[in-house]
Parts: structure tokens; C-alpha cells; sequence
């Protein structure tokens, strides 16, 4: 059964030079890219702060690393506003403080900033990206734009668009599990364990602890990942975990909600009987925003594959230099990490870069991707999906877009040159 809407007048609220939809990391990134380099610019988020998973999803760190220069400033000016850091690039989180970073980078940008808005249709001209379509209180709007950046991680804008793209792994099309990350108190972190990877073996009086997990939890959590806050007494817990989870799908994304939240007590009873220093731990707060790891790739002008990682290519046409991640592939069937994953004994030392086609869809105009959608095989999309990866693509795709408008030209029309030059020129100011 169908329902045939009224026809109605959407009013159109601004044109824009550049749209930014979503304000993850890629998000951020893409924004001040484009803020930046002087353009009209607009970012929309459907959540009621800015960061994404780094902030509404309550990350613990940001893992991996790059050598853009935008990640380290991101860096230095949360750490100089956490009393509790002394490194001037921290990676730990303090959410709250990451808030405020990102709002006073984007303002001294001149980005304009609309949250609590849902991009839910696009506006085209054949195959040329025109402007999106919003739901919000307000009602149903238009803005209009010459380029999107689409850092929805999803590709939500790409694929109302009509882009190409493939889900999940090649094979099967079937995504990584998605995971809802919570905070604890009360932990005595002077004898707590810190495991913080799959591969990390913690023994204990009453057993290793990640195969007790994987024993005594209910699948498919089974695994054991903590990591140390900036507070006192607080731990960022990654250990829910949620499997055959289609994170493109309200249907999904619920049922991958409820799953991790049931596991939680669990979690926090397993933890006070068999994990050093968490008997008396409790939970403080889950994430507000449903941690999706894997979903749609879309196919770019050019595609980064896992042997381009596993050689730290060098390509001449770069945007992103000096990215460097493991394959961080989470069991798709299960808890732990995936037989095809490689986390801390990942052998390839070295940084690779992304050529600037991985962020050009391959048919649609007026359009960039960037973050974890962006022209990837399955097993590269888990190493350059990482947070510093991800703001650094971001920050591409902006700096890209804001040249295809100066220049009145299409984004596929520019020159990763430029981009080069643009991160060449690029200068902060250390706090």
C-alpha cells in the first residue's frame, strides 16, 4: 500500500556556495575547509551538537593518525582546554570540551551552523547536484548550494542523489557490527586494566580476561576494550556489540540501539566480578548516537584498495598523506576482531595516501564524498575510516569545493595540485 502526498511549495531558507551535511570528523573537517577558503558555507547535522561519533557518540580517542595539518590543530586546541592534559596533542576525548572546540573553529570560519535538521531529499538538474531538501521543526526546506560535501558516513546525500555504490563487504554485502559506547565510574584507575585492542591478552586471578568475556558475556558481545578518560575515576567502555545490523535503515539502527543497550548490565556485572580495579565501577552515560562502523561505499573516479594500504602508496594526486591505521575489521559474525582484521601486529609501518578520485563520484556532479563513504574496498574502508583519516578527507572535500566554486568549474575539474598547495600553505597557531 502507498500514500500519495499533497503537492506543496517548499520554501527555500538560502543559497549557499558550499553545503556540509553531517558534522562528524569529515564534517568538521570539510567545513572549515571550505569556511575557510572564503566561501559562503553551511553546515547540517540531524543531532543537537556538533562532532558525530566523536562527540555525540562519546569515542574515547581518536585512533590511527594522519598527516594533514588540520587534525593536529583539531588537537592542540582541545587539549590546551582540558585542565587534566599536559600533552599538547592529546588523543583521549573529552567530549564536552570537543564540543566547544569545534563550535569556536567553525564560528572564527564563518560557517553558519543548523542542528536538529535532517537532510532527507536532494534537489538536481539531471545528473548535477543542485541543493537538499530538509525536515526539521520548522517544517519541510530548501537550501540551495553549487557543491555538497556529503559526510554523512552513510552517503545519505550520494545516494538520493543516485550514485553508485556498494554495502559492505564485497562478497556478501554484509557490514561491520555497530557499537553503542558508554562511560563508567567509580573504577580505582591506579589498578585498573586498559585492554585496547582485541589482540591484548589481560591475565587475571580468575583468567584471561578477554577469553572469560567471550565465555561468560551474551553474544555476540565477548570481548574486552576500556580505555582511560582525562576524568578521574572514568572509563570510555567499547564493548557492546551488535551484528547483521544495516546501520542505512531506521529498522537497523533501532534494533542495533536496543541490542547494545540490553547488554550493558551485563557488561558492568562482568566487569566488577572478573576485571582489576572495576569492582565498584557504574555506568554514567551512554552515547547518544549509535556507533555504525560500516555501511555504503560508493564508487569514486578512483578507488583505494587494501593493497594500496598494505604498500603505503604514495599517489601523485594525493589530498590525504601520512594516514596510517591497522585493519580494524570487528567480527561480522561475532564479538572480537574479524579473521581478516590485523590490529596490533598490523606489519605496514608507514603512512599512505588518497588520491583526490576517492572523494569525486563517478556519474554525479555538484557532489564530494568524504569520510568513510568515500571509494574504498571493504578491508581499506577499516583502516582509512578512522577519526584523523576521516577529518583529514573531510578537510579535502571542503578546500575542493571552495575551489570549484571560485573557479566556476566542476569539482571533478580540479586539480588535487591545488589541494597540495592548500596543505602546503596551511599554518596554526600552536596553543
Amino acid at each position: 500500500m502507498t500514500y500519495i502526498e499533497k503537492q506543496k511549495e517548499v520554501p527555500v531558507k538560502g543559497e549557499y556556495d558550499v553545503i556540509v551535511v553531517g558534522s562528524g570528523p569529515a564534517g568538521i573537517g570539510a567545513a572549515l575547509g571550505a569556511g575557510r577558503s572564503g566561501v559562503k558555507t553551511l553546515i547540517i547535522e540531524n543531532c543537537g551538537s556538533l562532532g558525530g561519533i566523536s562527540t555525540t557518540g562519546l569515542m574515547s580517542h581518536f585512533t590511527g593518525t594522519v598527516g594533514n595539518k588540520i587534525y593536529w590543530e583539531v588537537l592542540n586546541r582541545a587539549s590546551k582546554k582540558n585542565k587534566y592534559v599536559t600533552d599538547e596533542y592529546n588523543i583521549t576525548i573529552d567530549p564536552e570540551l570537543l564540543k566547544a572546540t569545534y563550535i569556536e573553529m567553525l564560528e572564527e570560519a564563518g560557517v553558519d551552523i543548523l542542528l536538529y535538521t535532517f537532510v532527507c531529499d536532494v534537489i538536481m538538474d539531471e545528473n548535477t547536484l543542485k541543493g537538499i531538501i530538509c525536515e526539521n521543526k520548522g517544517g519541510r526546506c530548501a537550501y540551495m548550494s553549487k557543491v555538497v560535501v556529503d559526510c554523512t558516513g552513510d552517503g545519505d546525500v550520494a545516494f538520493k542523489s543516485g550514485a553508485d555504490f556498494t554495502l559492505g563487504r564485497e562478497s556478501d554485502n554484509k557490514m561491520q557490527p555497530a557499537t553503542l559506547m558508554f562511560k563508567i565510574g567509580g573504577v580505582d584507575t591506579e589498578r585498573a586494566v586498559f585492554p585496547p585492542s582485541f589482540e591484548t591478552l589481560v591475565p587475571t586471578e580468575k583468567g584471561e580476561l578477554q577469553a572469560l568475556a567471550k565465555k561468560i558475556l551474551p553474544h555476540p558481545a565477548g570481548h574486552v576494550l576500556l580505555y582511560p578518560s582525562t576524568l578521574p575515576g572514568i572509563v570510555t567502555c567499547n564493548m557492546t556489540n551488535a551484528i547483521n545490523i544495516d546501520g542505512t535503515t531506521a529498522e537497523g539502527l533501532t534494533k542495533a540501539e536496543l541490542e547494545c543497550r540490553k547488554q550493558m548490565e551485563p557488561i558492568i556485572n562482568f566487569l566488577r566480578e572478573y576485571a582489576p580495579g572495576y569492582e565498584n565501577c557504574f555506568i554514567i552515560s551512554a552515547a547518544s548516537l549509535i556507533g555504525i562502523r560500516e555501511t555504503r561505499h560508493f564508487k569514486g573516479v578512483k578507488t583505494i584498495t587494501e593493497n594500496d594500504i598494505l604498500n603505503a602508496k604514495q599517489f601523485e594526486d594525493w589530498v590525504v598523506y601520512g594516514a596510517h591505521f591497522n585493519f580494524d575489521v570487528h567480527n561480522i559474525s561475532g564479538a572480537g576482531l574479524d579473521e581478516t582484521g590485523c590490529q596490533k601486529h598490523f606489519v605496514q609501518k608507514n603512512g599512505y595516501t588518497i588520491p583526490y578520485g576517492c572523494l569525486v563520484p563517478e556519474k554525479i556532479d555538484g557532489l564530494l564524498l568524504s569520510g568513510r563513504n568515500i571509494s574504498g574496498t571493504h578491508m581499506a574502508h577499516s583502516s582509512y575510516r578512522a577519526m584523523p583519516i576521516c577529518l583529514a578527507i573531510g578537510w579535502a572535500g571542503g578546500v575542493a569545493a571552495a575551489l570549484s566554486v571560485k573557479n566556476a568549474t566542476l569539482p571533478r575539474n580540479i586539480s588535487p595540485s591545488q589541494i597540495q598547495q592548500a596543505e602546503s600553505t596551511y599554518n596554526f597557531k600552536k596553543i
